[in-house]
């Protein structure tokens, strides 16, 4: 049995590599390696997958954040309205722009932005929402969008987590997460189910001006070479790794495939263990298994990690500390945020191995070590 990884980006890679290795040498025999043909190609084929207006590549997800917000024009001390729990990339650009980071709840089944919570949240000073696609599962949207609307509030999708998700709407629509809000941002980090070999970030928008000033902003403000009306940043996306993605791209939809079939396979296998609670998916989208993120309830879930490593079993826990108990956020007196659900899911939850390539050896061997350890 091949040994098990969370990611297995190398037995990907052999299973494209002549195209992958052919699409380098490319880029290599053009020396185009800043914004070069591919990348033009690849913001065209990812526009047309997900059906919307513009995609502008950047350097990293992170930056694909920072960027949507600068393009808001949102000024200091400004709210913005985020969960908690989440990678702290989500969080961490709003402080850095001199933004007040509001800390909200989330859905204990989906693990996404409780709308309740949202919309209780909301005041004066609130000027942005940020939910978070977790996971791989969407936000509840339409909801949030609805929310939004009423009070006039711009929306940002965090969309690293779950490209190639749908959502569909009450009216019978259906759309790609990330092209629901006025701007989605995601992350080809290797990982990622669209994963470069290396950084790599986008934003998507269907409203052209807010694409003519992010793609200003990205690249150092400038509409015009050597003339910057804004202030701007440096954020390409590398010219190899768009390569890169313009052969995984054609295979997005296979990936996900295979991940959803894996959590198929999990919950079977975990749907009489008493002490633990699989992924719940919602009605209104369906879930592209970023990560399996599994709900531990009896207090032992970091002996459950340690009794999987003993055996070469990897876990791991996505997020052990939310966004309002961070020390970068002190001064925000996040501390005092009383957000139950996020704290008791930090507590609880625990991710197994999910990636293209996991066979049917390796999953019956992460099935036994699970069960076997609720034996014990």
């Amino acid at each position: 049995m091949r040994a098990l990884q969370m990611v297995d980006t190398k037995t990907q890679y052999g299973h494209i590599k002549d195209e992958v290795d052919q699409a380098v040498l490319d880029v290599m025999n053009s020396s185009a390696f800043i914004n070069g043909p591919a990348v033009r190609d690849f913001a065209a084929q990812l526009a047309t997958y997900l059906s919307v207006k513009h995609v502008i590549p950047c350097a990293n997800g992170t930056d694909a954040l920072q960027i949507a917000l600068m393009a808001l024009d949102l000024q200091p001390g400004d709210e913005v309205i985020t969960p908690s729990f989440t990678y702290i990339a989500t969080t961490e650009v709003i402080a850095l722009l001199r933004l007040k980071p509001v800390f909200v709840e989330v859905d204990p089944q989906f693990f996404c932005m409780d709308p309740v919570a949202l919309e209780k949240a909301i005041t004066k000073k609130t000027r942005a929402i940020v939910p978070v696609h977790l996971y791989g599962h969407a936000a509840p949207m339409q909801e949030i969008l609805a929310i939004a609307e009423r009070y006039g509030i711009a929306v940002i999708e965090d969309n690293a987590q779950a490209i190639g998700c749908d959502y569909f709407f009450d009216n019978g629509q259906k759309k790609k997460t990330g092209t629901l809000g006025a701007i989605g941002c995601t992350s080809f980090y290797p990982s990622k189910n669209l994963g470069a070999f290396g950084d790599g970030g986008a934003l998507f928008t269907n409203d052209d001006a807010l694409a003519a000033r992010i793609q200003m902003i990205a690249n150092h403000g400038q509409s015009k070479r050597y003339y910057h009306d804004v202030v701007g940043c440096n954020s390409r996306l590398d010219t190899i790794q768009a390569a890169i993605l313009n052969v995984k791209l054609k295979r997005l939809d296979q990936y996900n495939a295979a991940r959803q079939s894996a959590a198929d396979f999990y919950n079977r296998a975990f749907a009489e263990c008493a002490s633990l609670i699989t992924p719940q998916k919602a009605s209104y989208c369906s879930h592209v298994y970023h990560q399996y993120t599994l709900r531990v309830t009896n207090g032992r879930r970091d002996a459950l990690a340690e009794f999987l490593a003993a055996r070469s079993i990897p876990s791991m826990i996505y997020y052990p500390v939310p966004g309002h108990r961070q020390k970068m956020f002190a001064a925000f007196q996040t501390e005092a945020c009383s957000l139950p659900v996020t704290d008791l899911l930090t507590e609880q939850v625990i991710s197994l191995p999910i990636h293209t390539e996991l066979d049917q050896e390796q999953l019956s061997c992460i099935e036994a070590g699970v069960l076997d350890f609720f034996k014990s």
